[in-house]
């Protein structure tokens, strides 16, 4: 499993994690393959030139674009140049919101989340999207204050924390009002380029639990094998079967917290590999737990929350 190699921006906030990363420039973090998590994230572009890719769209990043994922749908940008990439990101779990925002009597600030489909809001670096990474630069330094007050006391400071909660719920204020605005709603212009790399990637999402062949993909497609090839890893930064395999681990991290007791034989087979060693040894590989370890944390945690 990637680790971040930074200075820790996050801290535990009602047994649940909040988690912010401010400016980060080049490769002060990794940039991670095609990924799923389970809680929201607030993603700013502050400069370079970046695709990024949202299951099968595919949107070229303008300096002050914000988007919002539902974490679930596989996600991954693709900078053209790592050392001029910029971005601030905000990951927060919703869980411990619902209760708050009914206390203070606010709508349901994660509708932009979940009903807008993983959606992009153009800024331009208006006083809105100034607004939503001043408050992500806020919560990561309170983080990080949080994180100091834990390692020299060894409690974690409620007033922190409640700073921590307060600036959120300015955040996904601000957000909530601008999702409003249909103006801010990207309308996509994708390139020819781009047009074959999301028909490859559409293509990809219905077929990767069969056994995928290029050359099958290239027939349905009317592409010429290396053509397509070629140009999804031209836009999308990863081979075809590198986004193969990211559908077939989405969908195995869903059926092991989904389908608990179904057997890891029927989990492999149902996302697509050939193999349960070979679905053991690429689980392992990516996720840095057995399936069996996974499965299991994620039924603790459940019953945690439920306590």
């Amino acid at each position: 499993m990637d680790e971040w190699k930074t200075p820790l921006y996050q801290a535990k906030v009602m047994d649940e994690w909040i988690t912010a990363f401010y400016r980060v420039q080049g490769t002060e973090l990794p940039i991670v393959n095609f990924h799923s998590h389970h809680e929201y994230e607030i993603y700013f572009f502050g400069g370079g030139e970046c695709k990024y890719l949202i299951n099968n769209r595919i949107y070229d990043l303008q300096p002050g674009d914000i988007i919002l994922l539902d974490g679930l749908t596989l996600h991954k940008p693709n900078p053209r140049y790592i050392s001029t990439y910029t971005r601030s990101m905000l990951h927060f779990s919703p869980s411990w919101l619902q209760e708050l925002l009914s206390v203070l009597g606010l709508p349901n600030l994660l509708d932009p989340f979940q009903n807008l489909n993983n959606c992009l809001l153009r800024t331009g670096n208006d006083e809105s999207g100034q607004f939503v990474e001043g408050r992500i630069e806020r919560i990561a330094n309170l983080l990080v204050q949080m994180d100091e007050e834990m390692q020299r006391t060894g409690q974690k400071s409620e007033l922190l924390e409640a700073e921590v909660k307060m600036e959120l719920v300015q955040l996904l204020l601000g957000i909530y009002k601008m999702a409003q605005k249909e103006f801010t709603h990207v309308k996509k212009k994708v390139t020819g380029k781009e047009q074959h790399a999301e028909a490859i990637s559409t293509w990809i999402d219905a077929h990767y639990t069969e056994k995928v062949s290029l050359d099958q993909m290239a027939a349905d497609l009317n592409l010429s094998k290396y053509y397509a090839s070629h140009i999804f890893k031209e836009v999308t930064g990863f081979t075809v079967m590198e986004y193969v395999m990211g559908c077939r681990l989405n969908q195995v991290k869903y059926l092991l917290e989904m389908e608990p007791d179904q057997s890891l034989t029927d989990v492999s087979r149902a996302a697509g590999f050939e193999s349960v060693s070979h679905f053991s040894r690429y689980f392992k590989d990516k996720m840095g737990i057995t399936p069996s370890r996974y499965r299991e944390n994620k039924r603790i945690h459940r019953r945690d929350s439920q306590q």
